[in-house]
Formats: C-alpha cells, sequence, structure tokens
C-alpha cells in the first residue's frame, strides 16, 4: 500500500507519496531527502525558474532505473499550477502544443520533486504575464570534457571564454553541470542573436586553442573540452541552477566564483551534493543572482 502523508505548502494541500523510497541508492538518499533539498533550496532555485516553461527528467524508481523527460503538465496536475500553451516544432510526439508547467512558487517545486522529477531543466528564455515568448534574456556555453579530458580543462577554456566575452563587453557567471561539466551564463539584452553568437565565439576559440573543439561529433572530442553553443536554440533547454542530478550521489548544478574556477586544479574540488549546496548558499546566498535581476 502507498504511503500518502497530506500536507499543506504556503496554503495548497498536497498528497505526498512514497517518502522514504530511496532514489539515490549509493547513499541511500530518499525521496523525502529531494523533497526537502528543494524546499530548502527554493528561495535561490525560484528567481531563476521564474517564467520559464519546465522541462522535468522523472526518475519513479530512482537513478538507477528508467526515466522519462516530460515537458506536458501531467494529466492530475492541480489547477493551481501556472501552464502555458506554446508551439512545439518537432515535437518527438507530434503535438503542435505543448501545455509547460512554471514553476514560480514552493507548492509547484514541491509538487514536481514529488513526482521524483530529480533533475529541472529550463530554456534561456521566459514568457510574459500572458504566456507570450519574450527574447533570451541569458546566452549559456555547455562546457563538456572528453575523456581524459575533466572539469579542470573546462575551468581553463571557461577563464579564456571570461576575457573573450568580457572584451564584447559582457560578463558571464560559472557554474557545474552537477556531473563532469560545467556551464557559462550570460546575461543577454541584445536581441535574439545569442546563437549566432555563441557558434561564432565558439569557432574562434577552437581556432585559436587546440584543446577547444566546437564540433559535437564524438570523434572530435577526445582530451578536449567541448563549447556546446547549440543550447542556445529556443528549442532547447539547459540544467536550472540548484537542480539535482541523477548522478551516483545526489549532487546538484552549483554556481561557483571566479576564484574557485582559477584555483581548480582537480576534479574533486567542484563535486557538490545536496548538503554542500545548502551549506554553500548558508554562506554565500546566491552566487547568481546576478541573473535574476
Amino acid at each position: 500500500m502507498t504511503e500518502k502523508v497530506r500536507v499543506k505548502v504556503e496554503g495548497r494541500l498536497l498528497v505526498l507519496t512514497n517518502l522514504d523510497k530511496v532514489l539515490y541508492p549509493d547513499t541511500a538518499f530518499t525521496k523525502a531527502e529531494v523533497i526537502d533539498y528543494y524546499t530548502r533550496i527554493a528561495p535561490v532555485l525560484l528567481p531563476h525558474l521564474k517564467g520559464r516553461p519546465l522541462t522535468v527528467k522523472r526518475y519513479p524508481n530512482g537513478v538507477d532505473g528508467q526515466f522519462f523527460f516530460e515537458k506536458n503538465v501531467p494529466e492530475h496536475t492541480p489547477d493551481w499550477v501556472r501552464t502555458v500553451t506554446l508551439p512545439a516544432p518537432g515535437s518527438t510526439k507530434n503535438r503542435e502544443e505543448i501545455d509547460f508547467a512554471v514553476v514560480e512558487d514552493l507548492p509547484t517545486l514541491v509538487y514536481y520533486a514529488n513526482l521524483a522529477a530529480l533533475e529541472i531543466h529550463v530554456p534561456m528564455w521566459r514568457v510574459a504575464k500572458d504566456g507570450e515568448p519574450q527574447p533570451p534574456d541569458t546566452l549559456v556555453f555547455d562546457l563538456d570534457p572528453g575523456a581524459p579530458a575533466t572539469i579542470v580543462d573546462c575551468c581553463r577554456v571557461a577563464v579564456l571564454l571570461r576575457q573573450a566575452l568580457a572584451d564584447d563587453g559582457l560578463e558571464c557567471h560559472p557554474k557545474t553541470s552537477g556531473q563532469k561539466g560545467m556551464q557559462l551564463y550570460v546575461p543577454w539584452d541584445r536581441g535574439p542573436g545569442t546563437s549566432d553568437y555563441a557558434k561564432a565565439l565558439a569557432r574562434r576559440m577552437q581556432a585559436e586553442h587546440p584543446f577547444v573543439t566546437s564540433v559535437m561529433a564524438k570523434k572530435e572530442r577526445p582530451g578536449k573540452v567541448f563549447i556546446d553553443w547549440s543550447q542556445n536554440n529556443p528549442a532547447k533547454t539547459t540544467v536550472a541552477p540548484y537542480s539535482l542530478r541523477a548522478a551516483a550521489r545526489p549532487t546538484a548544478s552549483t554556481p561557483l566564483s571566479w576564484e574557485e574556477v582559477e584555483a581548480c586544479d582537480s576534479p574533486d574540488q567542484l563535486v557538490f551534493t545536496a548538503s554542500d549546496v545548502l551549506e554553500r548558499v548558508a554562506e554565500h546566498g546566491d552566487m547568481f543572482g546576478a541573473l535574476t535581476v
């Protein structure tokens, strides 16, 4: 029999289930702990989700089980969850439109955590109050190391990108992916040209540095850092700051200081679990706060 617990979250009634279910077997991290993490991280996470259509990766049987991406809101979604209906070009399920959730409050976040939506992914653009898509407000570079390269090499590339962006009058903010790589977020107010700009800069970095590639083909990537500029396609999403990842341990995508990036000489230095992230936020606040302005 499925255990059910009724709770009120900011006035919304939620039914939580299977709280003792282990979702991260290597560390015995349960669904209750996933919900607790998302509840406690919400003050810094929610501003990064505001207005952004949601895609989640759900792991109903834990990180070792099968997972699925979910964009369309489930049929049983409460009517108080904000949804927006958007065109779905290229939908794998041949939908013309998708009803996306927009996570803007704690009850909605807890609702999705209870669905074992471990990973939260959002695009680099928002919708207005009326649901109309807006131009991108963020540019992202996804830095992916091809073995034997590691996040240490990503940090080296991040520093180079930081300087190149500064030369163009742009600032950037680093975070871990929560897995083996990292991302740079760039506040953007220059219209819809993020993909073109990111592609041109990635290709320039490849031409200037032999340890960088801007080519997605796997054969081009061993020992190099792949600068994935394609995440700026409006149809694509990137893991949100502070989102958990479906790894052996409950690691999270974690904002970094540039001092940490510059000092990194071992991959272990930039691995942060849920408890680590909560401690960092308690000490430093939201290192990605500039991106919510």
